[in-house]
Order: C-alpha cells, then structure tokens, then sequence
C-alpha cells in the first residue's frame, strides 16, 4: 500500500486546501465579532504548536502512519480503541463536511433537489477519485488548487468594489480585552480547522522526500492561516461585525453584495465552487485516512474496497447525525470540537510524543 508517492508540492496543496475547506466559507470566530482575525491568529499559533508534534512524531517513526505508530508506542491493545476513535473521527468529519456541502447547495442554486441526492453524488465522486490512489488525488488536487487560490483572489477583489467596505468594521480591536477572545479561541480555534491537520500523519509515509515533513506541514498551516485571517477581514469589512457573527454563509452573504456597475451581479456561483472544492480537499482527506487507518488495522492488502464501505456509512451519517443545518452547527462548536477533537487532536497526540521521546532514551 506504500508504493504509491505523492510529492511534497502535492500534499502542501492537499493540507492547504484541507485547512480552508468549509472555514473560509463558513466564517471563523464569529462569537468575537470584529476580533475574529484575532481568533484565527490565535487558532493558527497553537496549530503550529500541534503541527511540530505531529511531525516530530512522525520523524520518530518514518514509514509509519499514525495507526501504525499507536502500537510501537502504548503497546498493541491500549493501541485498538484509540484506533477506533480516530477511524470514528475521519469519518464523522468527513460527514460533517459534506452535511455543510450539501446545505449550501440546496439553499442556494437546488432548492427543490433533496441533500441525500447531492451528499450521494459528491460521495460516488471522492470514491471514485480515491479508488485510485493517492497518486491520482494527488495529481488531481495538483489542477484543483490554482482553480481554488484563483477563486479566491477573485472574490476578495470583487469585495473591494462593495459600497459598504469599511475597513473601520474591524474595530474597536480587542474592544473587551484580549483574554475574552483568548478563552473562545482556546481550545475551538486551534482545534478548528487547524488541528484537523493531524489527518497529514496518514499521508506522511507517501511522502517521496520524507525530509520535507516539517517543511510541508508548517508551511501549509501557515498558508491557510494567513488565507483564512484576511478572509476574515474581507467578510467583516462588508458585513460589518454583527451581520458576521449571525450569517450562516458569511462569504456567500458577502459575495451577493458585489455589483460592478450595477451590470456584473450573481457571483454566489464562485462561491459554490470554491465550497465545492474546499469540500473535495477536506471530506478526501478525511475519507482517505480513514481508509487507510481501517485498512491497517484490520491488516488488508488493499483498500480500494474500503472507501465504498466507508462511502456507504458516511453519506447517512451526514443527515442522521442531526435533525437540521443548525442543529448540526451547534453540536459540533459546543460538544465535538472542544471536547473530543480536544482529545483526539491535542491530548493524545502530546502524550504519545512524550512517550516516543521516553522510548528514544530507554533505547539508547
């Protein structure tokens, strides 16, 4: 299964797309207003923070992905249920994702189109892109993401003719103090979106240049952080802070402002598929590591076989898991993210580096 390579440019593009995903539609730090550049700030700090865990986990065990490491380091049953979670992670997340997917398109341009025939199609494609390989995701992500950056530059610039830009939206700057925004950000920011990047460790073994991990992982955290910070200040310097803090799809709600001329209208379409696309990046890396993590644990010689299974779970559990769009939000800011992202994606991940770092010692 580690035959296949992809290269360090391609899995920069896969992890930068990864942490934009649904954020930069969805808005981050909306509960601090105007200081949500601030939270993202926040948020990225810490990520990095992760990021040299996961990297220096994954230097202490080269070839290896995070399930495969589980084992060498708390030993083969402590290793099964941590496992498990983090399969259940993969691919709740992935669920979720295409939950925010399928309710932007049928609020938007399919109204009457039922969310379990838009979830279905986009599941049939990630399946069939996946299927073959991380190769072909590669390579695919490899003309997906200039598409991507390019939607993106075009919509800022778009925002820039809006009469109602005003950059004075952002302040007062920590108009109550930094430690309100400090506590909100800590631990949602940095466990969304970017600690969801511990998903990297199950690509870090495809890697061809394994010297290239640090490189890779810091410098696509730092990219979309940065893209996700000026976001931030674009869609609050039209909306103004309070319109930011209650709109469900602020970049869309901000998009629909742009009128050129009062000629060029309706650009909700780069919107969509930039959604599209961010959705690709994140639900495919989720639906992949995933994969992958199943395939290893239950030690198969392939996986193909295991994205339709998993295709087949994840695609009801993006409309069971709740009852409606907002229900689904509020779950997952006041109970997923915080409390078992948290574990999944800051605690243990610390303390198996602490332990690998003990190993080391006792070795030498």
């Amino acid at each position: 299964m580690n035959t296949e390579k992809i290269s360090g440019l391609q899995l920069f593009y896969i992890m930068c797309g990864y942490i934009l995903g649904t954020a930069i539609i969805l808005g981050l730090g909306q509960e601090v207003k105007q200081d949500a550049w601030l939270f993202i700030g926040f948020g990225l700090s810490g990520g990095l923070i992760l990021m040299a865990v996961y990297t220096k986990l994954a230097i202490y065990y080269p070839g290896d992905t995070l399930v495969q490491m589980l084992p060498k380091i708390i030993g083969k049953f402590l290793s099964y249920p941590i496992i498990f979670l983090y399969i259940l992670h993969f691919t709740y997340s992935a669920s979720r994702a295409c939950r925010e997917l399928g309710a932007l398109i049928i609020t938007t341009i399919l109204n009457e189109t039922p969310i379990i025939i838009v979830i279905g199609s986009f599941i049939l494609l990630l399946i069939y892109c996946l299927r073959g390989g991380v190769e072909s995701f590669g390579r695919l992500v490899e003309i997906v993401f200039p598409i991507y950056i390019f939607s993106l530059l075009l919509i800022w610039i778009l925002l820039l003719t809006v009469d109602h830009f005003n950059v004075k939206n952002l302040t007062p700057i920590l108009g109550e103090g930094v430690k309100p925004v400090l506590i909100k950000a800590f631990p949602n920011a940095i466990n969304f979106p970017f600690g969801e990047s511990i998903v990297i460790m199950m690509f870090f073994p495809f890697l061809t240049n394994k010297q290239h991990i640090r490189k890779v992982g810091m410098s696509s955290l730092i990219l979309g952080g940065l893209l996700l910070i000026v976001n931030s200040i674009m869609m609050v310097s039209v909306v103004g802070a309070e319109i930011y803090s209650l709109d469900a799809f602020t970049l869309l709600t901000a998009t629909q402002m742009v009128s050129v001329a009062d000629f060029l209208e309706r650009f909700d379409a780069l919107v969509i598929l930039m959604m599209v696309l961010g959705v690709f990046f994140k639900a495919g890396a989720f639906f992949f590591g995933a994969a992958v993590a199943t395939s290893q644990l239950f030690r198969l010689k392939q996986n193909r076989s295991v994205f339709l299974g998993l295709g087949t779970i994840i695609a009801p559990l993006s409309l069971v898991s709740a009852s409606s769009y907002v229900e689904h939000l509020e779950f997952g800011f006041e109970y997923y993210v915080p409390y078992f992202l948290g574990f999944l994606q800051i605690v243990i991940p610390i303390m198996l580096l602490c332990l690998a770092f003990i190993r080391k010692i006792i070795s030498r």
